[in-house]
């Protein structure tokens, strides 16, 4: 043990020799690093400077600047907004598309919506996984930018090119796509799937890694960075809801996907444009190798008992952790059983006189494996609420649709009223940040103004009122083609700003449950497994898109037995899409007595030598 001690203590003396050149207060202390693998200095790496576009965003918005401190706001320059236009110019017509350019029915296109996003929410613990291990955020970021980048111009190629085109765009006839053609746009799709495999989760990640844990100011910088990282992915949904809808419908498909298959591009290039900027956070190695040492020890030590005091359980003696750049955690109760792992015998040492990891694990070790079983309830909870996120893509589409779509001559496409989520958000963002976050401080007592986890109550609360209000419109609308007999007219006169109320309060509930989430899991991720823990919260994503194509299935097979027409037919004024509605609304109520459950029995992980702040 002493002398895995002794090893540790030389590699901390290595890797911080650089810092006896200047004063230690210059680095960070985190264990980030610069572009040349050095200790990152302050003021020439990280903090606003280098932070994703939402920050150059916010500084639009207020000054009308582009530099803070005398540096320029180059690391994303509108990176992150760019991706976001680019794939919500797929996401927010995609349902159309399907229907319009492949013949598939409200309920078949619903599902193969639902399936192809959920790919883009699931794919990231692929990337994460890889990048927390071996490569590191960065190298993930740039790699599968440019898989992304690929699918966007397949995507655009099979929009424009004739003989890729599906058939039934402009059809009035019965018309089927090719094998040919199907094969092109769905490899299009999934590669654009793949390619969000590395951005998701570690881009928001490498962006709240460019403020130091350790200094006071930089942590407290780094709350607001959530709110502002939010907002630019919201800017980036806006064009595409609004300017991208427009042109796919009046202009052209190819057109509509081919502006943002450019702005991807440009997101590539401003990416790479900030890198001398850059902190970097070393891979620490599997989590999943370290997780599976933590089991099969504990397992070794089944009949082992656990000492009454804690303080006996192996830990490495430096202020690192084992793992480079990771800060100890000091020990928990609950799962006492792995604490077996830290139990020292003497058959702990291999051939050579090293610790076997396999037999012995530090105090750090098993609480990182603590800390990912306790977030894995938090996150379950956010599936139905991802549930509900996903109808604006689907079923609410669908509903707006058979309303009137007309300002005058003008048009409303039925999808570009995802717009009003995105203004929701938009507006939400700085009200949150600047007005809800100081109020609520003085009441709680609480930095942040609310903790991660009231904060992601309050946005499952906001969940349930949309789906109500949505349910409400719906039962109006058909309570109007019953009076009135619109059954086969298929757009009933009663406007498509009903919808309104339910997108602006899905908005609202994603300022407080999706940013909280992003947030909550970045900060209570062990440090050598922030990217994992990010794209775990983006599942939940997947998993609700999955459970309401789920839903969706067992809801059309049992109500459309002996003959009926069920709750979702394709001419929606004979079906019941409200009953659809209030189930969410039921489910979401239940998911959220479970969530209060869950967050009184949460623990909060404590890194060795930092306060306990919720």
């Amino acid at each position: 043990m002493e002398e895995d001690n002794k090893n540790s203590q030389v590699k901390n003396k290595e890797k911080n020799s650089d810092r006896s050149v200047r004063p230690i207060d210059e680095y960070t202390e985190d264990g980030s690093v610069d572009l040349h693998g050095n200790p990152a200095l302050k003021k020439k790496t990280g903090n606003w400077k280098a932070c994703p576009f939402i920050l150059e965003s916010f500084q639009l918005l207020e000054i009308g600047l582009l530099h803070i401190n005398g540096y320029q706001l180059i690391f994303d320059a509108g990176n992150e907004m760019c991706e976001r236009l680019a794939y919500y110019g797929i996401n927010t017509k995609m349902v159309n598309y399907l229907i319009k350019g492949f013949n598939q029915g409200n309920s078949t296109a619903a599902k193969t919506f639902n399936n192809w996003s959920g790919t883009c929410y699931i794919t990231p613990l692929i990337g994460a996984f890889l990048a927390d291990s071996y490569l590191g955020r960065y190298k993930i970021i740039a790699i599968f930018s440019i898989v992304y980048f690929i699918g966007m111009m397949l995507l655009t190629l099979s929009a424009s090119v004739p003989s890729l085109k599906p058939p039934c765009i402009n059809s009035n006839v019965d018309c089927h796509a090719s094998t040919s053609q199907t094969g092109v746009f769905f490899l299009s799709l999934y590669l654009i799937a793949l390619g969000t495999d590395g951005i998701k989760p570690c881009l928001s990640s490498f962006g709240a890694d460019q403020f130091d844990e350790m200094d006071d100011e930089e942590r407290k910088k780094k709350s607001s960075f959530f709110n502002w990282f939010y907002f630019s992915i919201n800017i980036g949904a806006l064009v595409s809801s609004s300017v991208l809808v427009w042109i796919q419908d009046n202009v052209g498909w190819g057109w509509g996907f081919g502006l943002p298959t450019v702005a991807m591009g440009i997101a590539i290039c401003s990416f790479f444009a900030g890198t001398t900027l850059y902190r970097h956070q070393k891979p620490g190695g599997s989590a999943l190798t370290r997780i599976a040492q933590v089991i099969i020890a504990s397992f070794r030590k089944w009949n082992a008992k656990v000492p009454a005091d804690k303080s006996l359980l192996y830990e490495v003696q430096d202020k690192e952790s084992v793992i480079e750049g990771s800060r100890k955690l000091e020990h928990t109760d609950g799962f006492l059983f792995l604490d077996k792992a830290a139990i020292e015998t003497g058959n702990d040492k291999s051939v050579a006189g090293s610790i076997n990891p396999w037999r012995l694990c530090t105090v750090t070790q098993i609480e990182e494996f603590k800390a990912i079983i306790r977030l894995l309830p938090i996150w379950a909870t956010g599936i139905i609420f991802s549930t509900v996120y996903i109808q604006m893509g689907t079923l609410f589409v669908e509903q707006g649709d058979t309303m009137d779509i007309h300002i005058g001559t003008f048009k409303i496409p039925p999808a570009s009223l995802f717009i009003f989520d995105t203004l929701s958000v938009i507006f939400w963002v700085p009200v949150y940040d600047r007005i809800i976050v100081p109020v609520a401080r003085k009441f709680t007592g609480h930095q942040r103004g609310f903790t991660q986890l009231q904060r992601m109550g309050i946005g499952l609360v906001i969940s349930i009122l949309a789906m109500v209000v949505a349910a409400v419109v719906e039962i109006k609308r058909l309570d109007m083609v019953k009076k009135h007999n619109y059954y086969n007219l298929k757009n009933v006169p009663m406007s498509i700003f009903w919808q309104v109320p339910q997108y602006f309060l899905v908005g609202a509930a994603e300022i407080f449950t999706f940013i909280g989430q992003l947030e909550f899991f970045y900060d209570q991720a062990p440090d050598a497994m922030r990217s994992l823990c990010s794209a775990l919260s983006l599942t939940t994503v997947a998993l609700g898109s999955y459970l309401s194509s789920l839903l969706v299935t067992i809801v059309t097979h049992t109500t459309t037995k002996h003959g009926k027409v069920g709750w979702i037919p394709d001419n929606l004024n004979y079906g019941h899409i409200d009953y659809f509605f209030w189930l969410l609304s039921i489910l979401s109520a239940l998911n959220f007595l479970v969530y209060l459950a869950i967050s009184r029995w949460y623990t909060y992980k404590m890194p060795t030598g930092t306060r306990l702040e919720k």
